[in-house]
């Protein structure tokens, strides 16, 4: 039996940059400074049972995780309407938001391991629901009133007060079961078959309602001045007539219901085919029904789709402590459910609003990938590699204003991606005792690093497709030219990654004290948006990874009888920030997002029984 548990309690803040554009010269349309607290309570356990009889094996592992965020966020600055910079002495208007995000994992999972002489038997069953309950997120707008010198809320023209309400469950039932013959000949030989199982249903619901004046008419300048609990309050509410707008339906779908079921079959060869040369061959053969269902007359999604996935590996040990290896595959990558239903959700770590895209089509990829590697020492390797990827109907992320609001996003498929590029890693240990003292006998450096450069480039024609603003039922298209500029990078790619981790550790107890340096160049969030005025596609958004540097350590210690780690870390010590930016062709900038991520340093303990 294994148990763990544990509990957490953080506190956040950003001050947060946050600027739009819909001008292709980059002309402020929104210039905000937003900050945002999080107190973030996570609670998680795990407990696990397990069972040997012979070669067999049982193993029944259970999983909980409850993870509640609540978040403040108060917001100043102007618009274009009124005046970038404010005509005033102040930002012309303030935003005021809390909302309580409440998400809950409970997974359950049973595996069996089975051998019957030449035969294996694999089976495993799961169950897993997910929840996620966003009540009473709520937004106050107040414009400065150069009459009375204060900021007022009328509920009425740019100024408002609004409530939203959601709530999303998912359970996944899975199953799966393989049979392995090892073959009784000369050389090692297996032939494998199996069958997989997933069913996955989802139910959301997002209401969102308007306070509005009676008659919608604005409020008196006096009560207009209350701030936000009073102005609510039910004196205020009775007495002026105020009243809630149901707006669920101008905002995406306010209900929608998802359905996922996948059966797969596969067959597998596994062998050597001469000294030295060995070859795995298989095909999986997918059979899947995806589909949204939505309120309010939104778009649909009915996914009914076939695939034979086939996979071929060959590797080539030429040496005792070389190898190579070719690999070659088609894969497969549906939309999430959240990137097919019309309905809005907030992102609290993004701090934006996304809506998905019901008419997007499953992605396929053709993969391929050539290895060499060098074990020179026990648990030390050399490895290079190339790889090259084409994806029909990739799923990227673009950005774009609904009637001029608040930066939202969406979800297209571009036509076609390639990528291709290559990795390189290194891990060496060195083994002090040679250096002399008693400290340095058992203790040894650490070096690993690895480095993978990536180049990929999407294809984007007059070819149509599903845009990512869908307000009907009926699927509205575009030319992908419009949204995707040929030739662009995939959206979450950079060009270049580095990791450097370099240690010392204690072989023969827990001691360990670790250097980790992490760095990753540009790359995209967003595809751009269409201008509003010019009708043209804006630069995408970009985001600036920077570099980072941690430092974790880890020591054991012998408490009667039992041993307590200590656990310190320090996290992101260069102070890199996050930044999301458009670059235009005049120099201009428009930070999207930039804030300071700060340095983190915690300090833990646990103890095993």
């Amino acid at each position: 039996m294994i148990a763990a548990g544990g509990i957490s309690n953080t506190w956040r803040t950003r001050d947060n940059r946050q600027q739009q554009t819909d001008d292709i010269d980059g002309g402020l349309t929104n210039d905000f400074r937003t900050v945002l607290t999080d107190n973030r309570a996570v609670v998680n356990g795990l407990l696990g049972f397990g069972a040997e009889f012979g070669e067999n094996k049982i193993r029944w592992t259970n999983l909980y995780i409850h993870d509640t965020v609540k978040q403040g966020r108060l917001s100043e600055g102007n618009t274009a309407n009124i005046g970038i910079p404010s005509p005033y002495d102040v930002p012309a208007f303030i935003t005021q938001n809390t909302s309580w995000f409440e998400r809950q994992l409970i997974d359950t999972q049973l595996t069996g391991e089975f051998k019957f002489g030449n035969f294996a038997f694999d089976t495993r069953g799961s169950y897993a629901k997910t929840e996620r309950n966003s009540p009473y997120e709520r937004q106050f707008t107040y414009e400065y009133s150069p009459t009375v010198k204060d900021y007022v809320n009328s509920l009425a023209g740019l100024q408002s007060a609004s409530v939203a309400f959601s709530e999303l469950s998912e359970q996944l039932w899975s199953g799966q079961a393989s049979l392995t013959w090892n073959v009784p000949f000369d050389r090692p030989f297996a032939l494998s078959a199996g069958y997989a199982y997933n069913d996955t249903t989802r139910d959301s619901s997002r209401y969102t309602f308007q306070y509005a004046g009676a008659n919608n008419a604005g409020l008196s300048l006096a009560v207009s001045q209350l701030r936000p609990d009073y102005l609510l309050s039910d004196y205020t509410v009775q007495t002026n007539g105020i009243y809630l707008r149901n707006t669920s339906s101008d905002q995406g779908a306010a209900t929608y219901d998802a359905a996922l079921k996948v059966h797969g079959v596969y067959g597998q060869l596994e062998g050597e085919i001469l000294d030295g040369l060995r070859a795995t061959v298989g095909v999986r053969y997918e059979t899947a029904k995806e589909s949204v269902t939505a309120s309010a007359n939104r778009g649909s999604t009915r996914l009914n789709n076939d695939y034979f996935l086939p996979a071929v590996t060959v590797t080539y040990n030429f040496a005792d402590d070389m190898q190579a290896r070719v690999h070659f595959s088609k894969t497969l990558a549906r939309p999430q459910f959240r990137e097919l239903a019309p309905q809005l959700y907030q992102d609290f770590d993004s701090d934006r609003l996304f809506i998905g895209n019901a008419f997007l089509q499953d992605s396929q990829l053709y993969n391929a990938e050539a290895r060499y590697e060098w074990y020179f020492a026990r648990d030390q390797k050399f490895s290079l590699a190339g790889f090259y990827k084409r994806i029909e109907n990739p799923i990227e992320a673009v950005a774009f204003f609904p009637g001029g609001d608040r930066l939202q996003t969406g979800f297209a498929n571009a036509p076609e991606a390639k990528l291709y590029g290559g990795e390189t890693e290194f891990q060496k240990y060195v083994n002090l005792d040679g250096l002399g003292g008693d400290w340095l006998a058992t203790r040894r450096l650490v070096l690993i690093a690895n480095y993978t450069y990536t180049h990929s480039a999407i294809k984007a024609d007059d070819t149509l497709i599903a845009s990512p603003i869908q307000s009907g039922a009926q699927v509205q298209t575009l030319p992908a030219n419009v949204l995707f500029q040929d030739g662009a990078p995939l959206v979450g790619q950079s060009d270049h990654l580095v990791n450097l981790q370099l240690g010392i550790e204690d072989k023969s107890s827990l001691s360990q004290l670790t250097l980790l340096f992490n760095y990753a160049s540009n790359r995209v969030t967003n595809r751009g948006p269409v201008g509003g005025g010019s009708g043209l596609r804006l630069p995408d958004l970009i985001e600036k990874p920077g570099i980072r540097f941690d430092v974790v350590a880890r020591q054991g210690i012998e408490f009667d009888g039992k041993q307590i780690e200590v656990k310190f870390e320090g996290r992101n010590l260069t102070g890199t920030g996050y930044r999301e930016y458009q670059s235009f062709d005049n120099g201009a900038q428009v930070d999207i997002n930039r804030y300071k991520l700060g340095r983190v340093f915690t300090l833990g303990a646990s103890v095993q029984f």
